[in-house]
């Protein structure tokens, strides 16, 4: 180190007197096995989480988790500019309604764990300290360019089809005189701190970047070859509040995370990033760069879900629909590990923690998201799920997101019942989705949202239907099996003219006014006011005779 650099920093940064010895002790080495992986959330407080975050937190969860490691959260707010109030609460709540949980981290009213804090926002003397090292080994320096000297470089780079950014002799306080900064602080000149690059400024013409390659392993790519950095890249803003660069490289190596797992259009930043590694001296974490979340456009061709264009993109959709924590989680395992959908198959009991879940199985093309396939694995992640889990998970949905139907859920017992209804048939149900869906499905069940939804059929009259309803009610027995009952419908239907067998109608239909599905399609219009639903005899042993019978009597087949 120089005297002059010396110099430059305490000049810089007379106020810090920490060292990086003293962090590096604070923040010691975790005591994990051999193997175990650190890995962290790290969100920016915008206001808007999306399927990216669950996408990357489960990754880093499964990781770290598997492997015996530590998984945390770090809330990243060091651009003011960008934050929004509240933002933080909503991450915090949504990881959690999806079940993304962290061993430590920032939390709603205090940080759990050692190696906080957990918002960068308030480890500015950390930075400051290792920004100081920078300077003093001469890696670093102040910047006190104007944002129209900056523009007006950027314009002339374009017009001569240069490389855009500072760099090289468009670094024009790279090499101020000592007295020179002196004189720029004390007149007030604000700046920024830029890291003094040490890449080549021989620029490949073809690409536009610096034609010195080097080579890093990506834990998901495998060995990846790029161009070295040779931007001097801003390390502190005129505010003194570090950039995402610089923060996450200290960050991350006094947090001992062990792998950064991050989305392919960071990838680009990677040079940056192990630039700065090596210049403070640090180990450098394994990067890991997943495939962009795509989706198929009504042309059939891939491209990235959008903000604007896809709402399915926001967490808020899946709140908000009531899709099952569990559900979204399975649906993600089969788009991050090729071989899930196999494993489950062969093992529909086992909880998703037993998936041996690997970085090897993990694509380097675009992750295609489809809400069919969705709802597909929903409808079988719903089906493992016990009754009364599911009559909990709707209750909780309910009381967030419909709090006008309190009372679907206020009879627990009853709710569990309907949720149950089919799931042991010999062809068990397997059509429940989401929340929303569910309400709708199991609303006539509650006589507050019943109504007849759906028309007679059209083989029956309406004195027919009447005539049904009257007989079907003289001869209910609330005691009845479900053969016993069905008995009595088909004597109903034949003593009225319809075929006791749909397949008899089907042979002779000039014989018969209908058959014994459209006589017992009016006492399931009755009781559920709808022309298709789950087994009748089975929901009426739901309902209770007093609500079946009064719902037969309120029943008028010429409305």
């Amino acid at each position: 180190m120089s005297m002059n650099n010396e110099k430059l920093a305490d000049m810089l940064f007379p106020h810090v007197d920490g060292t990086p010895a003293l962090y590096e002790n604070m923040y010691p080495k975790r005591d994990l096995p051999d193997g175990a992986m650190v890995t962290r959330l790290g969100p920016s407080p915008t206001g808007f989480i999306h399927l990216g975050n669950i996408y990357g937190a489960l990754t880093d969860e499964r990781l770290a988790h598997r492997s015996g490691g530590i998984f945390y959260l770090r809330i990243e707010d060091t651009d003011s500019k960008r934050m929004v109030e509240g933002a933080e609460k909503v991450i915090i709540e949504s990881l959690d309604f999806f079940g993304i949980h962290f061993d430590e981290g920032a939390g709603q009213d205090t940080d759990r764990g050692s190696y906080g804090p957990y918002h960068q926002s308030r480890r500015k003397d950390i930075y400051h300290c290792f920004a100081k090292e920078l300077v003093k080994k001469g890696l670093a320096y102040p910047c006190f360019m104007t944002e129209e000297e900056i523009g007006a470089i950027r314009q002339k780079q374009e017009a001569e089809k240069k490389t855009p950014g500072i760099y090289g002799g468009y670094a024009r306080c790279r090499d101020m005189s000592i007295a020179d900064v002196e004189d720029a602080l004390e007149s007030g000149s604000p700046y920024v701190l830029r890291l003094r690059s040490k890449g080549s400024e021989n620029i490949d013409p073809e690409t536009g970047s610096s034609s010195v390659y080097f080579k890093t392993r990506d834990g998901i790519r495998g060995e990846i070859s790029m161009p070295e950095n040779i931007q001097d890249i801003v390390v502190l803003k005129a505010d003194g509040m570090p950039t995402y660069h610089f923060a996450h490289v200290v960050d991350d190596h006094l947090m001992r995370t062990t792998h950064v797992i991050r989305g392919e259009e960071w990838l680009s930043s990677l040079p940056i990033h192990i630039e700065l590694f090596n210049a403070l001296g640090f180990d450098i974490p394994v990067y890991c760069h997943t495939a962009v979340l795509m989706k198929l456009d009504e042309n059939g061709n891939k491209r990235k879900l959008s903000k604007r264009k896809d709402p399915e993109l926001s967490l808020d959709y899946y709140k908000e629909k009531g899709y099952h924590p569990d559900a979204l989680k399975e649906y993600m395992l089969t788009i991050l590990n090729s071989d899930f959908e196999e494993w489950r198959t062969e093992h529909p009991e086992l909880p998703i923690e037993d998936f041996d879940f690997s970085m090897d199985k993990m694509s380097t093309s675009g992750a295609l998201f489809d809400l069919d396939k969705l709802e597909d694995v929903s409808k079988e992640c719903l089906f493992r799920i016990s009754s009364s889990d599911l009559a909990a998970f709707m209750a909780r949905w309910i009381s967030m997101y419909r709090p006008d139907h309190s009372d679907v859920s206020s009879d627990m017992d009853y709710l569990e019942a309907i949720l149950d209804l089919g799931r042991h048939d010999n062809k068990p149900r397997k059509d429940l989705i989401y929340a929303e869906q569910i309400l709708d499905f199991i609303k006539y069940f509650f006589d507050g949202y019943f109504r007849v939804e759906d028309g007679l059929p059209e083989e029956v009259s309406p004195q027919d239907a009447k005539e049904i309803i009257a007989r079907y009610k003289e001869t209910y027995d609330h005691s009845d099996d479900q053969s016993a009952w069905f008995d009595k419908i088909r004597t109903i239907a034949a003593d009225m003219g319809y075929a006791a067998k749909p397949k008899d109608y089907k042979k002779n239909p000039d014989d018969f006014k209908g058959h014994v599905g459209h006589v017992s399609t009016v006492i399931r219009l009755a009781v559920t006011g709808r022309s298709q639903s789950p087994d009748v005899w089975a929901i009426q042993q739901i309902m209770g005779e007093e609500r079946v019978m009064r719902r037969l009597g309120d029943y008028d087949p010429s409305l």
